[in-house]
């Protein structure tokens, strides 16, 4: 992600110098700068800043509702497995075919062996 071109806190700065603006002299102008004119921009990063919050938070429980749904999804497809293991047994092709290892694929296990002190 590239760097960002404007300090964390412009938010609160641009309110800042609105509120301070307004108690010095609200018809004070800088060049084609007006008050209204900051004003219109700190109002529309606030709205742009609560939409970014408003997404991220249902993109957050979106990914809670997914992550529940898989789960759920992982428990239902060991269910299936394990039911056609003990149908047609842990080395027939039907359960291959539900993604099981066959046992005769199955690589032996390594022996572990304890080293000496």
């Amino acid at each position: 992600m590239a760097k960002k071109m404007y300090p964390s806190d412009i938010l609160e700065q641009g309110k800042s110098v609105v509120d301070a603006w307004n108690q010095i002299n609200e018809q004070m102008t800088f060049g084609d700068l007006t008050f209204n004119k900051l004003l219109q921009d700190v109002n529309e990063v606030g709205s742009v800043l609560n939409q970014i919050m408003t997404l991220e938070n249902r993109l957050t429980d979106l990914r809670n509702q997914r992550d529940i749904l898989s789960l759920a999804i992982t428990e239902k497809i060991k269910r299936v497995r394990r039911g056609v293991a003990a149908n047609y047994g842990d080395d027939s092709s039907q359960y291959e075919m539900v993604g099981g290892t066959r046992t005769s694929e199955r690589k032996p296990r390594r022996q572990r062996t304890t080293a000496t002190a």
